[in-house]
């Protein structure tokens, strides 16, 4: 018998009035002076919200919304006098519990956002400015998942992966891909020296370019054999 799996939020966004969402934190007084508060509003004006808050439905009182995740982009929006506002619901309404599960947004949820700012027509120099990064970077992130195939994206959507995770992926073959983020996911290791001794495990065989030398940073082409060797005996 197929067991139903409870997710942890609505399958749907909702559009809510941004005046009967309550904040279940107070912010410092000094939160609309500092630098992550002007970033914020800056990306919100130019680009609009490409992470929405995440609410849970209150129980206690009919129409109004518990804020779990997002209180600095609400009273941005208030600020910018938006009435309302796309959010995730969440079926999880203890607040706690929720932001101890709550971290930097994914580098392929990043990607995503970005892209569909794109497609909105904000141009890269003005999404770069918004977010407070180098054009170059945007570039990079647009580009982010090009050689990298559904299920290794799957695997990786929500995890905290660098830019430079990808481009070690992207050497090898699309199964090798596949086992390299379940390997990642198992030990919960998502660094760039970890996906590098994967590189230095991978047979020759299931690289891009199968043609040519592996080369691994700070490694000697006999400490990659053995590596690989030892990798593919722990498989």
């Amino acid at each position: 018998m197929t067991k139903k799996v409870q997710l942890g939020f609505e399958s749907d966004c909702v559009t809510i009035p941004v005046a009967d969402i309550l904040p279940v934190r107070a912010l410092s007084k000094s939160i609309k002076s500092s630098r992550k508060y002007t970033q914020i509003t800056a990306s919100i004006r130019e680009i609009g919200l490409v992470e929405p808050p995440v609410v849970a439905r209150n129980g206690d009182v009919g129409g109004s919304w518990l804020l779990l995740d997002g209180h600095v982009r609400i009273e941005v929006l208030k600020d910018l006098g938006r009435e309302h506002v796309e959010c995730l619901v969440s079926t999880d309404d203890e607040a706690f519990t929720y932001n101890k599960r709550v971290s930097r947004i994914a580098a392929i949820q990043e990607h995503r956002m970005i892209l569909k700012a794109i497609e909105r027509g904000v141009p890269e120099d003005k999404i770069a400015a918004a977010l407070d990064l180098n054009p170059r970077s945007i570039k990079r992130k647009v580009k982010l998942l090009d050689g990298i195939c559904p299920e290794a994206v799957a695997i990786l959507k929500d995890k905290a992966c660098t830019l430079a995770v990808f481009t070690t992926l992207r050497k090898m073959i699309p199964l090798r891909q596949i086992e390299a983020a379940e390997l990642m996911v198992n030990a919960n290791n998502y660094s760039v020296a970890y996906i590098s001794a994967i590189l230095a495990g991978t047979p020759q065989a299931q690289l891009v370019e199968a043609n040519k030398p592996k080369r691994v940073n700070g490694l000697t082409p006999q400490a990659v054999a053995r590596m690989e060797k030892e990798l593919a005996r722990l498989q």
